[in-house]
């Protein structure tokens, strides 16, 4: 029997990204080889057949390296593939280079570029906030003239929304661009600040055509959570998303898909309805949703979507459609202060509500430093086949459940 060469990249080999690796080793006839910056370990390295480790595992030139070395040893490579939105393009050029099928760097560059992407997006009549690349003080003062404050700043190829701020008058402005120092080389990219309700829209497409579709609530938005270190916030994915309410923004995702090219593989759209109703898109990745909505997507509609973002990006393959069978909703758990996390209070609280609807734990870890990043210090997967169930077990983990930090 013959086996397909699949490489599979990653700097480190995260709980998360190792889910992503798992399922594709599982896959028929793959041989699975590996690049990465650190090892795993345990079960984890067995799944490959071989890794070459590399001193800087976002570096293009080191995974071609990497890959070639590896076309030495086992033949032609027939995939590479990786799950972090930092190393989609990188990638995509290892494969031009290679001559290895999968998403090209032009389309890559389309997702990653955030400026380039929403012109693109745009171009296709599809609504997206106004931005612009600021390059001087001239071009800021220009922007916040023209769409008000707040704004929104973030790097051109920032990921999500973890390296985005807002600005809410001149002088937090004159700030931020005294520390950013943009110039032609560097510029930052500012945005009209989106007011609504926040979402996300995953999809699976083969071909070019997105043949999976999942709908996200994020409440507070990922902005305002980021702003307020102390919030837990939580994620909510509705059991039922075929009312008239969601066809627009289907079809809004769809089109977007379809407007930046991708041929194979998993997206993460977050998109918001404004106070009157209208939509804009926010950015999209080319990439599987972190925070746990992939895990989520699986529940909802009882499906393994590891092995699914394998099937695609690997044997451009599609196994639904999967029906949409259960609302789950992640709560995040984060808390007030700094320092290492003291202690967790609360859960029995929690525990009563939600008994019987836990999918997934990860509590606090006592002596572990305050995690500064959206997903906080742990979280909280739950699943019913009624929303309003979730959404009650959601509130009862976030009014009672505390985080303490010494």
């Amino acid at each position: 029997m013959t086996l397909r060469n699949v490489v599979f990249a990653a700097p480190f080999p995260l709980e998360t990204t190792m889910r992503f690796a798992r399922a594709a080793a599982r896959l028929h006839r793959v041989r699975l080889l590996g690049v990465m910056q650190e090892m795993p370990r345990g079960d984890d390295a067995r799944i490959f057949a071989d890794i070459v480790r590399v001193d800087d595992g976002l570096s293009a030139q080191a995974i071609l390296n990497a890959c070639r070395l590896l076309e030495h040893r086992y033949g032609r490579i027939e995939r590479l593939v990786g799950v972090l939105e930092a190393l989609q393009v990188q990638l995509a050029e290892v494969r031009s280079v290679m001559g290895i099928p999968g998403t090209d760097p032009h389309t890559a560059t389309l997702f990653r570029e955030k400026a380039l992407m929403k012109d693109t997006l745009r171009a296709h009549g599809l609504p997206t906030a106004r931005h612009r690349l600021l390059r001087s003080w001239a071009d800021a003062e220009a922007f916040a003239r023209e769409v008000g404050f707040p704004i929104v700043l973030k790097p051109p190829a920032g990921m999500g929304a973890k390296v985005t701020f807002r600005v809410s008058d001149w002088a937090a402005l004159r700030s931020a661009m005294e520390a950013a120092r943009p110039s032609p080389e560097h510029p930052v990219l500012a945005e009209e600040f989106l007011k609504g309700r926040e979402f996300s829209l995953e999809t699976i497409t083969i071909g070019g055509e997105p043949r999976f579709i999942s709908i996200s609530h994020y409440m507070p938005s990922c902005l305002e959570v980021l702003e307020n270190p102390w919030i837990q916030w939580t994620c909510l994915l509705p059991r039922d998303i075929s009312g008239p309410e969601y066809d627009a923004p289907k079809r809004m995702g769809v089109a977007a898909v379809r407007a930046l090219g991708l041929e194979h593989g998993f997206t993460h759209m977050e998109w918001f309805q404004r106070t009157d109703g209208s939509l804009a898109i926010g950015e999209i990745a080319q990439r599987p949703p972190g925070a746990n909505i992939t895990k989520m997507v699986g529940l909802a509609h009882d499906f393994d979507p590891y092995h699914a973002w394998a099937r695609a990006v690997i044997d451009h393959a599609f196994d639904g459609p999967y029906e949409r069978k259960y609302a789950v909703g992640c709560a995040y758990l984060r808390g007030m202060g700094r320092g290492r996390v003291a202690r967790v209070t609360g859960l029995e609280a929690a525990q009563r509500v939600v008994q019987g609807m836990v999918e997934e734990v990860k509590l606090p870890t006592i002596g572990a430093p305050k995690n500064d990043s959206y997903e906080g210090d742990g979280y909280v997967i739950i699943r019913h086949l009624d929303t309003e169930v979730v959404k009650r077990g959601l509130r009862a983990i976030i009014e009672n459940v505390r985080v303490e930090y010494a």
